[in-house]
């Protein structure tokens, strides 16, 4: 979606959050052009005190995942808010239609709120969710069918954030501004964007490429935009998106649950609450449905990662808004950085940090620390433990669960 497209709505997960032109980075930060490779960055305008919020980004563009979207998870088509009542989450997630989740009082979602397209079908969470008109004039299905068969889950990026920028540029008024907009995101070579690709569909990407291409050109073709639907245009867009985006998830029962856990009860009814969350969860995890525990995209923001990060994002709202917040005092001039990695992984060698980037984020981590390791010998975190000797049962657990 548009970043200036009214109010907003939900969330989805990515690859890597490079440079974008999104909204709001306030008086606190403003974007800089740092370099060809990486973009723009993230800079603080003023002294950032820890624990102090950065500012409130909306995505450039956002979509949910089609796979996502396939195994029925219904979001605002906007946002991705989450469209479905925690009730109807937990049901669909266990396959119990007959379960009544207590306090649903405590469920934050609107149905009264929700709209259907008219033009293409789709729903948002609110009226607002198309104030300048249809986002995407034409269904998800169009490429639904021939990209699940060419793309299988999990997904990093979804072809639906280039039909959105496209969508955006043929409605917008100043289309140069948009282009320019979109165009400022890193730039790969040829090989490295054919690298991209190669990573995103697998050993037969040229082909199944070229059949996305020409769906592509059928539904969206602007002469604004007809070197994006050539195939070196092309090539180079699939790579944009799978290289600029940061992970957005959320999901209704998740935010029933937080409610829950702030309400002021006596002892027993708050044990017995406890009780029945963690039995839920626990239902959940072992269910045997082809299914996905919240709504999932990728979106296009601004931060960009390092190992030793100095901001993290976090979603709420309980849709695409991000929010940045300080983990340490930044000083103004300072880059802003996030990781996509967590706690356990920023703790491993380089070389099983990088690994891990580039498998799941397409790139090569080039932050101090990863430059001050660089002459590291090159084992993974768990060639290293086999030669220090057995770990106990807590490290192989995070092990087990880094990735």
């Amino acid at each position: 979606m548009a970043a200036a497209a009214g109010d907003v709505c939900g969330a989805v997960p990515g690859s890597r959050a490079g440079a974008g032109a999104g909204a709001a980075a306030a008086a606190a930060a403003e974007a800089r052009f740092i370099s060809s490779a990486k973009g723009k960055g993230l800079f603080a305008t003023k002294n950032i005190r820890k624990g102090e919020t950065v500012f409130v980004e909306k995505p450039v563009v956002s979509s949910q995942f089609l796979w996502n979207a396939l195994y029925n998870y219904r979001a605002c088509d906007h946002c991705l808010r989450a469209l479905e009542t925690a009730e109807e989450n937990a049901q669909r997630l266990l396959g119990k239609s007959s379960l009544v989740l207590p306090h649903p009082e405590q469920c934050s979602i609107r149905k009264d709120l929700h709209q259907q397209c008219p033009r293409c079908q789709v729903w948002g969470c609110r009226v607002q969710a198309w104030p300048h008109g249809c986002q995407l004039p034409l269904p998800p299905s169009v490429f639904l069918f021939p990209y699940q068969n060419m793309h299988y889950p999990p997904e990093t990026s979804s072809i639906m954030l280039m039909a959105r920028m496209v969508a955006t540029i043929k409605q917008a008024k100043d289309k140069e501004w948009w282009i320019k907009t979109f165009s400022q995101f890193c730039n790969k070579t040829a090989n490295e964007e054919e690298e991209i690709v190669h990573k995103l569909l697998g050993d037969k990407f040229k082909g199944q490429l070229e059949l996305l291409r020409l769906l592509f050109t059928e539904a969206l073709y602007d002469e604004h935009l007809s070197r994006w639907f050539t195939p070196e245009g092309f090539r180079s867009l699939f790579a944009l998106v799978g290289t600029n985006g940061q992970g957005i998830g959320t999901s209704s029962l998740s935010q029933w649950v937080h409610a829950c856990d702030a309400l002021d009860l006596p002892m027993l009814q708050r044990e017995e609450l406890d009780a029945f969350i963690d039995q839920l969860y626990k239902d959940i995890e072992k269910g045997e449905l082809e299914t996905l525990p919240s709504v999932q995209g990728p979106g296009e923001f601004l931060s960009n990662h390092s190992c030793i990060p100095n901001a993290e994002t976090s979603f709420p709202e309980n849709n695409f808004l991000l929010h940045l917040t300080a983990l340490e005092d930044i000083e103004a001039g300072e880059e802003i950085c996030i990781s996509y990695l967590d706690c356990c992984q920023r703790e491993r060698s380089r070389h099983s940090r990088n690994k891990i980037l580039r498998e799941n984020y397409l790139f090569t981590c080039s932050c101090p620390k990863c430059l001050a390791q660089a002459d590291d010998a090159d084992l993974t975190s768990d060639e290293e433990e086999e030669g220090e000797g057995e770990t106990d049962d807590a490290e192989l657990e995070d092990e087990m669960t880094d990735v």
